[in-house]
């Protein structure tokens, strides 16, 4: 009877850490990529601090959940009982970091509103300047996007900086339309677009373009962090009851 729950207390062990492993891998694959993307994700993120952390947690998580998953396995397999507890102990930094991203994320929950966005915006956007960063963090976003502003076009109308070097533009380069929205793609009407007709121009508003892309991704990244959650559980009792029938 022992011999039986023994091993079936391994092969939970198993395969919970299995799926630990493959979440901390996709965890890593999506943090390098977000760090290393060539299409404009790279400049977004090394633009925001609060992003450019985000990206670094999440490849440090990853490399965590990809290190605990792989010592979990081992250590159920070979039944160790050494490896079990640096497996748990593994669990509950995990855990404490998660926590802390989660009040991390709810203290900064201001800076990622729609107001903060349009007076950051205003404040500093200098239009087709592509040695600063913000302005050109936020080019690579409209063009991307194919979208304006944060609400819109006419953001641009109150934003002292941009109309103080471009007074006869209406929209910065941007937000015109272009046949197809990369960096390389021919303007469909740009001198049309600077004068202000509205259909050479992108006119909905970047916030609302990139929650509606992003927001099927929102939700899904919520419910893995709640399954991951639920697995890291139900792993630490497996592994308390393991290393009980291990000793």
């Amino acid at each position: 009877m022992e011999g039986d729950c023994l091993s079936c207390m391994k092969y939970l062990m198993f395969v919970f850490n299995f799926f630990i492993f493959l979440g901390g891998a996709c965890l890593l694959g999506v943090g390098i990529w977000v760090i290393v993307d060539p299409t404009g994700f790279r400049e977004i993120v090394a633009a925001n601090p609060l992003l450019f952390t985000g990206a670094y947690i999440m490849l440090a998580m990853g490399a965590m959940l990809f290190l605990l998953g792989f010592l979990g396995c081992c250590g159920a397999v070979r039944e160790n009982k050494c490896l079990l507890l640096f497996f748990f102990m593994f669990i509950l930094l995990i855990f404490l970091a998660e926590l802390s991203a989660a009040i991390l994320a709810f203290i900064f929950r201001e800076n990622l509103t729609r107001e903060f966005f349009t007076k950051e915006l205003k404040k500093h956007y200098q239009g087709n300047n592509e040695t600063d960063v913000f302005s050109s963090t936020w080019n690579s976003v409209m063009i991307t996007f194919g979208c304006c502003g944060v609400n819109g076009p006419e953001d641009f109308e109150t934003a002292p900086r941009f109309r103080l070097l471009h007074s006869d533009d209406v929209v910065p380069e941007a937000c015109c339309q272009r046949e197809l929205q990369t960096r390389d793609g021919a303007f469909v009407s740009k001198e049309d677009c600077l004068m202000g007709k509205d259909m050479y121009q992108n006119r909905q508003g970047c916030y609302t373009v990139i929650l509606n892309s992003f927001e099927t991704y929102v939700y899904l990244a919520g419910a893995l962090a709640i399954g991951v959650l639920a697995i890291e559980v139900l792993g630490a009792g497996i592994c308390l009851q393991f290393e009980t029938i291990v000793a």
